[in-house]
């Protein structure tokens, strides 16, 4: 076969492949009467993977082009123009049609590897199960009857657990707000798309941190917006290169997570809050806050949210249990102006009718318990122990090979690697020794770095997982 893929073009080589092959059906360079190439004897002859061979003869053999048979192989279809045969759907083409982006294949796989193989996982975003509340939580479901409704429940979510999310809100982090300013989603996620998808518009410009969670989040290539990026040190974003964007490119948004960051651990500062909400009133420039770790301080120390300097309404305040109770109970909530909010719960019903009655009954009753405050406490003694144990294991097994600084509160350390290193390939060895985190590259624009989660494994398996990661380290 004289053909070769062209490895520079944008076009994936299956799809080549696939295109070439049904030319030569038209044209009669493979005949009716010959059965194709083996996919192994293609892959090897044009110094491919048998995969991308056996993607390129899934899509001839949904277009009918193609039929396999056991025992004699590929060939090319009798009924080629479709006259009696079935033909299935080309899924490959539809997966690849849709508007909805798919996370990145290194998301897809971190996400894969953590679950289906045992690794010292130091890459999820939760936390263990043993700082899940679980005593009281099962006190509340074994001694309480459900008095909700089973039925479909107010648009906004559960008028009672709302009326507590505000008192709740007040007493933790000093915003004033009323039920009907409050929708309960699924989650800070589902809040985030919800914001996207119904506040935003194609061509949009958005100010997002550099690094950050939502630096690669399909959801924003999703909705053709296009994202600018705003560097963070240990003290947040510099408000001036807020502004400068804004100038040059009109910002229609502003997304942060002020309150121990992910992935740096950057405490956005005060002062620079307040000209943030300056800039923001100014310039009419909503801002999101994503504040998943605001009560997880380690100093004890009461972090102010945007949102409760916020006096001119400019601020969307998205939080959740998921990272201080469990991520099982899918609890989180906007508040926002209610003309917002009515708009984002209209949407939200148009996806799932409402949220779960029984989650937020129980959601509810944690909330306005004593034993609240009792778990936060304890949360944040272990939370600290683990993070003493990951700054102890860095020091002990990498001593001068990385650099990071001290979070004071969250989930997250961010290390930068001294030398230079094929990132993939540390991962890979990573992974290959049995340990597991999140690649710098997937959260930013820099090189050379890496995300450790703390909240996930205890001091023994953390200990153990940074020096398996020294290990591969030292073997690249």
């Amino acid at each position: 076969m004289d053909w070769k893929p062209d490895r520079q073009a944008k076009k994936a080589i299956y799809k080549q492949l696939a295109d070439y092959i049904e030319n030569g059906i038209a044209d009669g360079t493979f005949p009716p009467d010959k059965p194709l190439p083996s996919e192994r004897n293609l892959a090897k002859d044009l110094n491919i993977n048998r995969s991308t061979v056996v993607a390129a003869y899934d899509e001839l053999e949904s277009n009918g082009l193609i039929q396999r048979n056991r025992g004699s192989g590929t060939t090319i279809s009798k009924d080629i123009w479709g006259i009696t045969k079935k033909r299935i759907p080309n899924w490959n083409r539809y997966i690849e049609a849709g508007s909805f982006l798919p996370n990145l294949p290194i998301t897809q796989r971190i996400r894969k590897e953590a679950v289906e193989q045992k690794l010292i996982n130091l890459a999820s975003g939760e936390l263990s199960e043993d700082l899940f509340p679980l005593k009281y939580l099962s006190e509340i479901t074994s001694s309480r009857s459900f008095i909700g409704s089973l039925g479909y429940d107010h648009p906004q979510g559960n008028a009672i657990l709302r009326e507590t999310i505000a008192k709740h809100v007040k007493l933790y982090r000093k915003i004033e707000t009323n039920p009907s300013s409050i929708l309960i989603t699924s989650g800070a996620q589902q809040a985030l798309h919800l914001v996207v998808q119904c506040l935003l518009k194609q061509g949009d410009a958005v100010a997002l941190e550099d690094p950050s969670y939502n630096y690669n989040l399909p959801i924003f290539k999703s909705a053709g917006l296009r994202p600018y990026f705003i560097p963070v040190n240990q003290d947040g974003i510099n408000p001036d290169d807020l502004l400068s964007l804004h100038k040059k490119h009109r910002i229609r948004m502003i997304f942060l997570n002020p309150a121990f960051q992910n992935p740096t651990g950057a405490l956005l500062q005060e002062k620079q809050r307040k000209a943030i909400l300056e800039i923001s009133s100014e310039h009419g420039i909503p801002v999101v806050e994503d504040d998943p770790y605001s009560l997880t301080s380690f100093t004890g120390e009461n972090i102010s949210t945007l949102k409760s300097m916020d006096i001119n309404g400019n601020v969307l305040y998205i939080s959740s249990l998921t990272k201080i109770v469990a991520s099982g109970l899918r609890i989180g909530w906007i508040i926002g102006p209610t003309p917002v909010i009515e708009r984002l719960s209209d949407a939200k019903q148009q996806i799932d009718f409402g949220h779960a009655s029984f989650t937020q009954w129980i959601a509810n009753d944690f909330l306005e318990s004593e034993n609240f405050q009792s778990h936060i406490e304890n949360l944040n003694k272990q939370l600290e122990k683990r993070r003493n144990q990951i700054i102890t294991s860095l020091i002990f097994y990498l001593k001068d090979k990385v650099d990071f600084s001290i979070p004071q509160g969250g989930i997250h350390i961010w290390c930068r690697i001294k030398k230079e290193v094929n990132e993939m390939q540390l991962l890979e060895e990573s992974i290959r020794r049995g340990v597991i985190y999140v690649p710098g590259y997937t959260m930013g624009s820099k090189k050379g770095f890496v995300r450790f989660t703390f909240a996930r494994e205890n001091e023994e398996l953390i200990h153990e997982g940074i020096k398996r990661f020294a290990e591969a380290l030292g073997s690249i």
